[in-house]
């Protein structure tokens, strides 16, 4: 027995034709389709790392504002400066320079504050006036005794100071 010869017959032609043109369409529609679903996924991940590179880039600017307000903090919580105000000068006709000179005098005696915590210079605040007043200062060759009327304790200390004559 023998195979019958498929391929003279014109119809067994068309139906081989038509399965090997359909395989073709098949395969380009296939690849249309797939290349048309990779375009999409492409553009979604690249969308995405572009949304997640954001998001990073923000988390760092909220770390780093996070860590600058934690040093502002720390800063605030500090004495950073020493004010000194005498309220009597005109009463004993001191002159601005010399004024000057005096607050400078107390603020060196009592510039260890500066870089310490509120709380401990609060809790030894009795001992700051005492250090003031205790001391007697000189102005024009003149001896003053000095009595600190309001201490305010802040991130900036700030007294002010009423002199009298040291007796």
């Amino acid at each position: 027995m023998r195979v019958p010869e498929l391929y003279k017959r014109p119809g067994w032609q068309r139906f081989f034709a038509g399965m090997m043109f359909g395989a073709i369409v098949s395969w380009l529609i296939f690849l249309f389709t797939y290349g048309t679903f990779q375009e999409k996924q492409v553009t979604q991940l690249r969308s995405q790392q572009h949304h997640m590179d954001s998001l990073k880039e923000q988390i760092t600017l909220y770390r780093e504002d996070l860590h600058k307000l934690n040093e502002d903090n720390k800063q605030r919580l500090l004495i950073q400066s020493v004010d000194v105000h005498l309220v009597n000068r005109e009463q004993y006709k001191i002159p601005e320079p010399d004024t000057l000179k005096f607050e400078d005098q107390v603020k060196e005696d009592i510039s260890e504050v500066i870089t310490k915590d509120i709380e401990s210079v609060y809790k030894t605040k009795e001992l700051l006036k005492r250090t003031v007043e205790n001391k007697e200062y000189t102005i024009r060759e003149k001896a003053y005794r000095a009595k600190v009327t309001e201490l305010t304790i802040y991130t900036k200390l700030s007294l002010e100071v009423r002199i009298s004559f040291a007796e």
